[in-house]
């Protein structure tokens, strides 16, 4: 088959990844090793690119986007979506997000087959204003009913869509494996830490994930641990200055950190926190659970879903609830461990990134 795919930010990861790039790093060479075309359409920023042409046998096209935020996906989806169908670049179209569903109608009249990925419920998380949010809400009617296939990765999201717009859609979760982790040299001296030293937290820094509680949470817990938040704001906000201000010196820093080094860290946490208060299924608790690290999550459905009864979890958008966990962590860490091999079983069993690929095979041929 030959597939195009966009509405991610860079394949491999740039400054600014988030799920989606996760997704698509895992997904599409295993799409190409199982013998198909794919043509990755990756975002140049001003500031933020990755200069390849080849990743893992999945062609990379690189567009420039504009750094306005909001409009930076919308203007790299209409370039990619031209250059498909101007250059027939493939007949499957693989679309990350539905706020891109608008372009499934054009692609849709020039005889292509498109997928559309919805990981979420996009309109309620908290950093879109309210023009931002109504477009959401108008988008999803269109995903609902233009696309080939709606594919949702969480089944809350998709009982939400089945039941508003009465109709059935695919779910396919995300993986949990990565590839083993070859400590760097200097790695923790580095950052200032030490293995089993800290908690952690990786992803974008905005408001939906729920930093601006997780701070003053650790703060107040009797932790005398670092909390090393990994990651960044997509676009420079008011809101990472905010948690910097916030922050004492057990809090770290680091920026953005991808790859093999991300999870060194991440194997090697004493804990890893998930405070979200808007999620789709978490790729990054996925990840933590496959590599058998004790975990805290809010309680949201997406999480408690991923999670079953393999992690600890706080009322959402509570810090007294939070702390109260981070204690728990702290004085009974002997039974976090125990739920942390729990956990890697229940993400090795039920989240498989070969089964996934296969899945997304026999969907496209379909």
């Amino acid at each position: 088959m030959r597939i195009a795919a966009f509405g991610f930010r860079s394949v491999p990861p740039a400054k600014g990844a988030a799920g989606a790039d996760k997704f698509a790093i895992e997904l599409f060479p295993r799409l190409v090793a199982r013998g198909h075309r794919v043509v990755a359409y990756n975002r140049r920023y001003p500031d933020a690119f990755v200069n390849v042409k080849d990743y893992k046998g999945v062609q990379i096209k690189t567009i420039r986007t504009t750094s306005a935020k909001g409009l930076d996906t919308l203007w790299h989806s209409f370039r990619s979506t031209l250059d498909i169908i101007l250059h027939n670049t493939a007949d499957i179209v693989h679309i990350q997000n539905g706020g891109n569903s608008i372009w499934a109608l054009p692609l849709r009249l020039f005889g292509k087959k498109v997928f559309i990925s919805q990981d979420g419920v996009d309109w309620k998380r908290e950093k879109w204003p309210w023009y931002g949010k109504l477009y959401l809400k108008l988008s999803a009617y269109i995903t609902a009913y233009l696309p080939n296939e709606v594919i949702f990765d969480n089944v809350i999201a998709k009982k939400l869509f089945e039941t508003k717009f009465n109709r059935k859609y695919k779910f396919i979760p995300f993986g949990s494996e990565v590839e083993m982790a070859v400590e760097r040299e200097g790695l923790f001296e580095e950052y200032g830490i030490q293995k089993g030293g800290y908690y952690l937290f990786v992803g974008r820094f905005i408001p939906d994930k729920g930093l601006h509680y997780l701070i003053p949470a650790f703060n107040n817990s009797i932790s005398k641990k670092k909390l090393v938040l990994i990651g960044g704001s997509p676009n420079p906000s008011p809101y990472e200055k905010q948690l910097h201000d916030m922050a004492g010196d057990n809090v770290l820093f680091p920026g953005y950190v991808y790859g093999n080094d991300v999870n060194t860290l991440i194997s090697n946490a004493y804990c890893y926190i998930q405070p979200s208060d808007v999620e789709g299924l978490s790729p990054i608790v996925l990840t933590v659970m496959g590599l058998n690290v004790p975990l805290i999550v809010s309680d949201i459905e997406e999480n408690e879903y991923a999670v079953e009864d393999t992690a600890r979890k706080f009322k959402k958008g509570n810090a007294a609830s939070l702390t109260e966990e981070i204690n728990f962590c702290e004085l009974e860490h002997t039974q976090m461990l125990s739920l942390a091999k729990k956990a890697q079983l229940r993400a090795l069993g039920e989240f498989n990134w070969e089964k996934v690929a296969d899945e997304h095979v026999e969907l496209f041929i379909r």
